[in-house]
């Protein structure tokens, strides 16, 4: 190395080394000067060889966000115990219509409420409303509710002689509800059925002939069932629900075949 800038060089080595605090070469003990001096250095310089310094204080410790903090493990919620229905016909109404421990309005869908009087000639139940129904807040509208209302008319019956219903009164995700729910929605069923004192039923759908008669659609086509309420039997029916009908014509033979069997009872 050399050159005309060789002193300058020098002279910022020795300058940094001075800034480090390396003032001499060779010591009697070695010396960490690179080390970093600790911030109340200066104090203790000053103070008498035998006094002690004042402890720092402790830093508080910074809160961890909420999302970081460890979370105590959950407790199991209590046993939720059955839902009490009203006894009575305007309670129950009026129960359907507001109350919050109504089974299957944890859905958060509009409530479609129930239309008909007490001991109706028939009464026509489907599991849930269709979305249509949903929307509209009206059982059995549009294009299906017309198809109900020619199917009522085939057995003599228009829909001020029915008590028209779902099992649950908000519609599950899908139409699909879990199995978990079931049990709690067909003591709904049974107690409103209890109550309404229909003289025959008939079911629209797979879901609730399945529920309260524990037979598949297929096997109840053209046969009259029994829907068993208060130690009595009520004469019950299973079609296709119209929304399906609408969709796949075919299967309206298969509804006429249970239709017909309330042609005499009716």
């Amino acid at each position: 190395m050399g050159g005309p800038n060789i002193s300058s060089m020098a002279y910022s080595y020795i300058h940094w080394w001075s800034l480090a605090g390396v003032d001499a070469l060779v010591g009697e003990s070695p010396a960490g000067w690179l080390d970093a001096r600790p911030v109340n250095k200066a104090l203790n310089d000053n103070a008498p060889p035998n006094s002690q310094a004042a402890p720092a204080p402790e830093a508080t410790p910074v809160a961890l966000p909420e999302i970081l903090q460890k979370k105590s493990a959950p407790t199991e919620k209590a046993t939720n115990e059955p839902v009490v229905f009203p006894s009575t016909w305007p309670e129950f109404q009026q129960w359907l219509a507001s109350d919050d421990h109504v089974p299957g309005t944890h859905w958060d869908g509009n409530r479609v409420l129930p239309v008909g009087q007490v001991g109706a000639k028939l009464m026509v139940i489907a599991a849930w409303p269709e979305p249509e129904c949903q929307q509209t807040g009206a059982l059995y509208c549009g294009d299906m509710g017309l198809l109900l209302d020619r199917m009522l008319r085939a057995i003599g019956l228009t829909r001020d002689d029915c008590y028209l219903a779902t099992m649950a009164i908000t519609r599950p995700a899908g139409g699909r509800c879990s199995a978990r729910d079931l049990p709690e929605l067909e003591r709904l069923m049974r107690h409103h059925i209890q109550l309404a004192r229909p003289q025959h039923i008939l079911l629209l759908g797979p879901d609730i002939t399945r529920i309260m008669t524990q037979h598949s659609l297929t096997a109840a086509r053209g046969k009259t069932l029994e829907v068993c309420i208060n130690d009595g039997n009520i004469a019950t029916v299973a079609v296709p629900h119209p929304a399906i009908l609408l969709n796949r014509p075919a299967q309206k033979a298969a509804a006429w075949d249970s239709l017909k069997l309330f042609s005499d009872r009716i």
